[in-house]
C-alpha cells in the first residue's frame, strides 16, 4: 500500500509552497483588531474554538483574534466562497465537526476568507460598529468549551528520548524500546468521555496498586499522580470502513492541533498493563486547549522530518516534510505558590513519529476515523532533563526531587497542584500559540 501515482499538487499541499517562514510575513498586514507582539493569537493564527457568554450559554464557534473572539454564527452569511456559501450551516453548530468534514479546501477558503475580514485595510467589518459590536466578545466573557464532539481518543507513544527514558528505568538499558518501536508508531485506545477542557479540575483516581512486589496489591487513592506533556490533532475528513488513508494524502486528514495533559496514575498503571496496556491509570482524565491551531497557521515552522532508522517500511515513507518547531513549557503552581514555577521546555520537533504516519498506520488496517477524532503524540520529550515531559522521568522514577523554588519540591503531583501547558511558534515579530491547557489536582473522593 504505497502512495504511486498520486501526488500532491501546489494547491493541494501547502508544503510545497516557497519560501516557507517568509510567505506568510509578506502576504499578512496587520489587523484593525489591536494584537500584542507576544500574544497568541494574531492574523497569522487564527485557532478555532466553542465558547459561550454569561448572556448567552448557546455553544458558538469562534475565531481568536488578539484578546477577543470572533462569533463566526454572527459573521456567517459573509462568506462567500464557493464552498463556505454553501455550508454556513457549519458556524452555527454547536462544535466543529461539521466543518472539520468539510475538508482542507474549506478550511484554506475560510482562513483566506477570515485574514481578509480580520485585516486593517478591509472596511466590511471594520467600519461596520453594529455588527462588530455583536460579531466580537472578549476572550476574558468566553467561557470555553471542547472545541469538538470526540467520537474517539487514541493515544501514541512516539517520542524516542520519553520511549527510551521509561524503558530504562524499568527493564534497563539494553532492552529500553521494545522491538516493535523504531518500525510502527506503537499506540492505544483512549478514552473519549473523560477529555475535558483546559480549566476543569481532575480528581485524583482510586484503583489497585501494588506497591511492593513481594506483598499482594492494595486498594487506595492514586500515589504517583503525574503529568504528561503531549499535543494532539483533531481528525478532518474521515475514511469509509476497510479503506486505509495513504501517507501523501494524510495532511487532507488533518485539521489542526491542540495541547494536551494526558495525567497519568504511576502506580494504577504499573500494576495493570500487561498485558493490555493502559486503563485505569490513563482513563480517569485528558486535558485539552479549547483552540485548535490549523495546520496552516503552523506551515512557516515545518521542520524535515528525523531520520528513521531502520527506515519504515513503505505505508510509512513520506518524503514531504511534517515536523513542527513548537515550544512547549510545563509548569506548576502549588498551593502557596504566588506564582507557577516551570518545570519543563521542550519542542513538538523532538517527535521521532509523525502525524502524517501516526495517521496512516492507524487506518492500514481499514479502521475507520471520523470528524472529530483525537489522535495525541504520546509525552513529549528531548534529550536534554529539562526537554523530559513527564514527572516520572524528571524525577527519575522519584529518585530525586523536581525543585519549585522557594523550599518547594515535587517528586509527583500533590493535591491542589495546578499543571498549566503553554506553547507556540515563534514567528518574525508574531507567534502563533496554542492559549492555556490548565487543570488543578482535586483530593480522591474516597468510597
Amino acid at each position: 500500500f504505497q502512495c504511486t501515482g498520486s501526488h500532491a499538487t501546489s494547491g493541494e499541499l501547502f508544503l510545497h509552497r516557497p519560501p516557507l517562514r517568509l510567505w506568510m510575513q509578506q502576504e499578512l498586514e496587520m489587523s484593525f483588531i489591536p494584537v500584542d507582539e507576544n500574544s497568541d493569537f494574531p492574523l497569522q493564527n487564527l485557532p478555532y474554538g466553542v465558547f459561550s457568554t454569561k448572556d448567552n450559554p448557546r455553544h458558538r464557534i469562534g475565531v481568536a483574534i488578539g484578546n477577543q473572539v470572533l462569533d463566526l454564527s454572527v459573521v456567517k452569511h459573509l462568506f462567500d466562497g464557493p464552498i463556505l456559501s454553501k455550508h454556513p450551516h457549519v458556524f452555527s453548530q454547536p462544535t466543529l465537526n461539521h466543518f472539520m468534514g468539510l475538508g482542507w479546501e474549506a478550511w484554506r477558503e475560510a482562513r483566506v476568507f477570515l485574514q481578509k475580514l480580520l485585516s486593517a485595510s478591509e472596511p466590511a467589518l471594520r467600519d461596520n460598529v453594529e455588527l462588530r459590536k455583536s460579531a466580537f466578545v472578549p476572550q476574558t466573557s468566553a467561557v470555553m468549551h471542547l472545541p469538538a464532539e470526540i467520537g474517539d481518543y487514541t493515544d501514541f507513544y512516539s517520542s524516542w528520548q520519553h520511549a527510551t527514558n521509561v524503558g530504562i528505568m524499568f527493564r534497563g538499558k539494553e532492552n529500553a524500546l521494545m522491538p516493535n518501536w523504531l518500525h510502527l508508531p506503537v499506540g492505544y485506545h483512549g478514552r473519549a468521555s473523560s477529555v475535558v477542557v483546559s480549566g476543569t479540575p481532575i480528581r485524583r483516581p482510586l484503583g489497585q496498586m501494588r506497591p511492593n512486589d513481594d506483598q499482594p496489591p492494595v486498594f487506595s487513592a492514586c500515589r504517583l499522580l503525574d503529568l504528561e506533556l503531549e499535543m494532539a490533532f483533531f481528525v478532518g475528513p474521515g475514511n469509509r470502513l476497510g479503506e486505509a488513508i495513504p501517507i501523501c494524502d494524510a495532511h487532507k486528514h488533518i485539521f489542526g492541533m491542540v495541547l494536551m495533559n494526558d495525567w497519568s496514575a504511576r502506580d494504577i498503571q504499573k500494576w495493570e498493563y500487561v498485558p493490555l496496556g493502559p486503563f485505569l491509570g490513563k482513563s480517569f482524565g485528558t486535558t485539552i486547549s479549547p483552540w485548535v491551531v490549523t495546520m496552516e497557521a503552523l506551515q512557516p515552522f515545518v521542520l524535515p522530518n528525523p531520520i528513521q532508522n531502520p527506515k519504515p517500511l513503505p505505508y510509512l515513507c513520506d518524503g514531504q516534510p511534517y515536523t513542527f518547531d513548537i515550544n512547549l513549557f510545563v509548569s506548576i503552581k502549588g498551593g502557596g505558590m504566588s506564582k507557577p514555577a516551570t518545570i519543563c521546555h521542550s519542542n513538538f520537533k523532538h517527535m521521532y513519529w509523525t502525524m502524517k504516519q501516526q495517521l496512516a498506520h492507524h487506518t492500514i488496517n481499514g479502521c475507520n476515523l471520523q470528524p472529530g477524532d483525537l489522535l495525541a503524540s504520546g509525552t513529549i520529550s528531548g534529550p536534554d532533563p529539562e526537554n523530559f515531559g513527564s514527572m516520572l522521568e524528571m524525577s527519575w522514577k522519584g529518585t530525586k526531587a523536581i525543585d519549585l523554588g522557594n523550599g518547594q519540591s515535587r517528586k509527583f503531583l500533590q493535591d491542589g497542584d495546578e499543571v498549566i501547558i503553554t506553547g507556540y511558534c515563534q514567528g518574525p515579530g508574531y507567534r502563533v500559540g496554542f492559549g492555556e491547557c490548565s487543570g488543578k489536582v482535586l483530593p480522591a473522593k474516597l468510597i
